[in-house]
C-alpha cells in the first residue's frame, strides 16, 4: 500500500505466536491508512488475521473464531473487570487464557472503535484483557488524546511481553518494533529534514508536543488513533 522508496517489507520479520490476534479493522482504517499499524501489525505476526468491519454481530468468520473448541476468545480493551496482564502472576495468566487464546483487536479512530463495540454483541460477551502502559507511544506523527495511548502494534508488542512474562508465549520480540520505527524515522525525514531527496518544502513540519493529557497511568485505549 506504500510507494516503492518506502517500502518496509524488507523489514518484515514475522513472529510465531500461540496466540492468534484477530485486528478487527473499521473500513475507514482499511481503506485511507496508508501509515496505520494494524496491516503492519498482521505482517509481523504469522498467527493473526484482519477482518474489516463495523458491526460484527452475525460476521461469520468472527463467529467461526469463537465457537472452536478448546480455544479462549478474548477482548484487548480496558476496563474495571478487564483482566490486567501487568498485575496478573504468571500462574493466573495461564490459568485464565488459556493454552492458544485468540485476542481480539479494534483498530480505528476512537469514535470508530467504540461504534464497532457498541454494535457487536458477540464482542460485548468476551472477557477482556488490558494492560498498565507506563511508556509513550513513539507515533509522534499522530496525535494521540493521552500520552500513554499507543498505536495498535505498540499494544500488541506489549501484550506479547506480557504474554511470555505469563509463560503462554516464548517467542523473540526485539525486531518486532523495527518497520514501524523505520517508518516513523521516514516520514519526520519527509517532514524536517531539508536535505533529504523526500523533502517537501510545503508540507505542514509541526509536530504538536504530546503534554496536553488526562493525567491516569491505566491504559484507556488500545486501539490506533487517526
Amino acid at each position: 500500500m506504500r510507494p516503492s522508496s518506502t517500502c518496509i517489507c524488507k523489514l518484515i520479520s514475522p513472529l510465531k505466536t500461540k496466540t492468534r490476534f484477530i485486528i478487527l479493522m473499521h473500513p475507514k482504517e482499511y481503506r485511507k491508512q496508508k501509515n496505520g499499524t494494524g496491516h503492519m501489525t498482521k505482517l509481523q505476526l504469522e498467527n493473526s488475521e484482519i477482518i474489516v468491519g463495523v458491526d460484527f454481530t452475525n460476521n461469520s468468520r468472527v463467529n467461526e473464531i469463537l465457537a472452536k473448541e478448546n480455544c479462549s476468545s478474548f477482548l484487548l480493551y480496558p476496563g474495571k473487570d478487564s483482566f490486567n496482564l501487568s498485575t496478573s502472576k504468571s500462574s493466573e495468566v495461564s490459568s485464565f487464557m488459556g493454552n492458544n487464546p485468540n485476542i481480539f483487536i479494534l483498530d480505528g479512530t476512537w469514535p470508530c472503535a467504540r461504534k464497532m463495540l457498541k454494535l457487536s454483541e458477540n464482542l460485548q460477551k468476551l472477557n477482556r484483557v488490558s494492560f498498565d502502559n507506563k511508556i509513550e507511544s513513539k507515533f509522534i506523527i499522530k496525535q494521540q488524546p493521552e500520552s500513554l495511548c499507543l498505536s495498535t502494534i505498540e499494544s500488541v508488542y506489549t501484550v506479547i511481553n506480557l504474554l511470555k512474562e505469563g509463560g503462554l508465549e516464548h517467542c523473540e520480540t526485539k525486531s518486532f518494533l523495527i518497520p514501524f520505527e523505520k517508518m516513523i524515522a521516514y516520514q519526520l525525514d519527509y517532514m524536517l529534514n531539508p536535505n533529504s531527496e523526500n523533502y517537501r518544502s510545503t508540507i505542514n513540519r509541526e509536530i504538536t508536543p504530546k503534554d496536553i493529557y488526562k493525567k491516569n497511568t491505566q491504559r484507556s485505549t488500545v486501539f490506533e488513533l487517526e
